[in-house]
């Protein structure tokens, strides 16, 4: 119903749609505008705007009713597919896709809702929650106003030319939320717990945090698990050397290969005039809190490595005094403290270290004085770990494994693994699609079991042929995932499930292996 009127003002064979909105506000009649928080394309028409959010807030209630404790995740319409996320108490995520004619299985619902989650973990990494925005400017303009500029620089990453590109059956041997590690020998895992140590001690009195990388793969962390996952995520899209060095983020350049990738702030400027008249048609707020400078953390091109390694932006401001950029500070998310970001780079390495911006005496001035400390102490151990680590890596083809095409998720430690994107693309059409339907059938299981029996972990074994003849493989136990492909066409059951025994044994230390 409503998302006929909404789809006809969406241009392209696979429009998208995203809204944010408070089921909370905008309560009484004439007051629905002031639940929106965010709607992408911003310039649709509110009329169609409200066609969605109102259908999409049907939904949730509507499922409520029969299942209070866990609400609407995914409705499937016969153009469309819905994809829910309660990112906070009554502040709800929905993306909008069209369903594509010629591929049956081209989304899935789940990848999906990952990128709603990633999105909203960076936003309160960087602003705090939605909610405390809310409360603190109840007029909305402040939530509204950061929410665009953030979301629509992280949508920025998914433009190839003037189209939004969201995950598709091409990504299925990839998982969103999950970093990847580099393996490394005993030798130089000492060397880094070393420099650990001595990054930790150069703080002096100071609580310190870090999360090291090499290239674009996690070597070391000290944070939580969700922290870790956050902050190796805005360094893989803005801080690593490839992307200081192309102006483009590691996840789009892995994903899009050679395409060309359009700056985010093409689409934002595009339409740059829309939110202030969107904001200005339900404005209450304080004149004080429109004049609040939105940073944008997302923005492309913002960082660059300074003469003495540390890597320096002007997103946040800088101080009145001195001029110099201010350093920009995040949320733990297990804490809730407010951190100083410091990151530093040598080469291939990349070092961030964390401190708490209430343990910092006299600002930037008193940091900087500790940032000196830190280089001076780690200089040598940054040069002997970047050493060892280049000599130990087998370059982008470190990870791949001959004959096979696969993907290996650690659920409890939010780690994956994969075939390099390279190999990936070797695969056909067929069996992609094959892989991202039965990806979707093993979330639905997941998800089914996690309802019917919490605490209880699915174990599953499916195997299925693709039109294509090849074998599409999942495996799932012990919080655990292995998802595979092979293409050899004449090959039968017996082979494969014999090449993944053989690939479990070896990679996974049997963790998949039926005997």
């Amino acid at each position: 119903m409503g998302l006929a009127s909404a789809s006809t003002a969406t241009t392209g064979p696979e429009a998208m749609q995203l809204c944010i909105f408070d089921l909370r506000r905008g309560q009484n009649e004439g007051q629905e505008l002031d639940k929106i928080l965010f709607f992408y394309p911003a310039d649709l028409p509110f009329s169609a705007q409200f066609s969605v959010i109102g259908l999409s807030e049907g939904l949730i209630t509507f499922t409520r009713i029969f299942s209070p404790e866990a609400a609407c995740e995914a409705i499937e319409a016969d153009r469309h597919s819905h994809v829910f996320y309660e990112a906070e108490p009554d502040i709800w995520m929905v993306m909008v896709v069209e369903k594509s004619m010629e591929y049956e299985a081209k989304w899935r619902t789940d990848a999906l809702r990952k990128v709603l989650k990633e999105v909203h973990s960076l936003f309160v990494m960087f602003h705090g929650s939605v909610r405390a925005m809310l409360d603190k400017d109840p007029g909305g303009v402040l939530a509204r106003s950061h929410l665009y500029s953030f979301v629509m620089d992280y949508l920025g990453d998914f433009l190839v030319g003037k189209k939004l590109l969201m995950p598709s059956f091409r990504d299925s041997l990839k998982e969103r939320g999950t970093v990847q590690m580099l393996t490394v020998g005993r030798e130089a895992a000492i060397e880094v717990q070393s420099l650990v140590r001595v990054l930790e001690s150069s703080a002096g009195n100071l609580p310190c945090h870090s999360l090291i990388l090499f290239q674009d793969l996690l070597v070391s962390t000290t944070l939580s698990p969700d922290d870790t996952v956050n902050l190796f995520a805005y360094a893989v899209l803005r801080l690593t050397p490839h992307v200081l060095s192309s102006g483009a983020s590691s996840w789009s350049y892995l994903r899009k290969g050679a395409t060309a990738n359009v700056s985010s702030s093409s689409i934002l400027s595009d339409s740059g005039t829309v939110p202030e008249q969107y904001h200005g048609s339900h404005n209450n707020s304080s004149a004080g809190d429109n004049s609040s400078r939105v940073i944008r953390p997302l923005k492309l091109d913002k960082w660059s490595k300074g003469n003495d390694g540390f890597l320096a932006t002007d997103i946040w401001g800088a101080e009145p005094s001195t001029g110099v950029s201010a350093t920009p500070t995040v949320f733990l998310h297990q804490s809730e403290e407010r951190m100083y970001l410091c990151a530093h780079q040598h080469k291939s390495l990349t070092l961030l270290f964390l401190i708490p911006v209430s343990s910092v005496l006299n600002g930037e001035q008193g940091l900087s004085t500790v940032k000196q400390q830190v280089l001076e102490n780690v200089s040598l151990k940054l040069l002997k770990v970047e050493e060892k680590l280049s000599k130990g890596w087998g370059g982008e083809n470190a990870y791949h494994v001959s004959g096979y095409r696969y993907l290996l998720v650690d659920g409890d430690r939010n780690v994956s693994r994969a075939s390099p994107t390279g190999k990936v693309t070797t695969l056909s059409k067929e069996s992609l699609l094959a892989l991202s339907k039965l990806r979707e059938e093993v979330d639905r299981e997941k998800s089914r079991a996690q309802w019917d029996s919490p605490g209880h972990e699915k174990e599953l074994e499916v195997s299925i042929r693709a039109k294509n003849n090849a074998w599409v493989i999942a495996r799932v136990t012990r919080g655990k995932e292995l998802y595979m492909v092979l293409e050899k066409a004449n090959e039968t059951l017996l082979y494969a499930s014999d090449a993944v025994e053989k690939f479990s044994n070896r990679y996974c230390g049997g963790a998949f292996s039926l005997n």
